[in-house]
Order: structure tokens, then C-alpha cells, then sequence
């Protein structure tokens, strides 16, 4: 079992920044792909950004290609998203995700593990 809690959720003008944290505990740290997917009000859960298990590589989605980056902390069992240049679209509930495996994943049902959310509001 991996434990995933949020934080760093907030309310921000379009064109700020914010920064998300993620925080796991339970199995070890470094097996696991880690993402970042986001659910707006009446749409589906959609990626956001994805790390490797060592760090070294890192996928994004188009939408916020250039403007989010993903970074994870082995040694603290820590992952964040920094947000950069906000839209009002970008406007979601984000969740940090755990993948068992050596590929990045792109798709939510492949995530084992999911954290309880961190609202994100932009505003225009």
C-alpha cells in the first residue's frame, strides 16, 4: 500500500504560479512511476504530467507543455508539480498518482495508488 496526501492547492491569478507537493509514505518510494492528473467540474480525469522512477525522464501533457514541471525527491518520498503562467482553464482538482511499474503511464486506470485531491482555482 502507498499512502498519497496532497497539498499546496489554492486559489491563484491567471498568469501566477503555484506549487504542489506530494507526499507518500508506505512502500518504497523509488518503485513507483509517479503522475499528476486533474479533474475539472464535469469532465473526466485527465493527465497532467508524469515522472520516472529514478527522475530522469519526465512526460507532459500538450496543455501544459512549457509551463508545469514535475520533480520528485527519492530521498524524501516527495513529488511536485510547479505550475507556472496559470490559466483559468487549468482550473481543477489535481491528484498525485503512484504507478508500479518501469514505463511512464499516461492513462489514469493504469495508477495504482491516488491521493484524496488539492483544489486549484484560477482566476481570470
Amino acid at each position: 500500500q502507498v499512502q498519497l496526501v496532497e497539498s499546496g492547492g489554492g486559489l491563484v491569478q491567471a498568469g501566477g504560479s503555484l506549487s504542489l507537493s506530494c507526499a507518500a509514505s508506505g512502500r518504497t518510494f523509488s518503485w513507483y512511476v509517479m503522475g499528476w492528473f486533474r479533474q475539472a467540474p464535469g469532465k473526466g480525469r485527465e493527465f497532467v504530467a508524469a515522472i520516472s522512477r529514478s527522475g530522469a525522464s519526465t512526460y507532459y501533457a500538450d496543455s501544459v507543455k512549457g509551463r508545469f514541471t514535475i520533480s520528485r525527491d527519492n530521498a524524501k518520498n516527495t513529488v511536485n508539480l510547479q505550475m507556472n503562467s496559470v490559466k483559468p482553464e487549468d482550473t481543477a482538482v489535481y491528484y498525485c498518482a503512484a504507478e508500479r511499474s518501469d514505463l511512464i503511464g499516461i492513462v489514469a486506470r493504469l495508477y495504482d495508488y491516488w491521493g484524496q485531491g488539492t483544489q486549484v482555482t484560477v482566476s481570470s
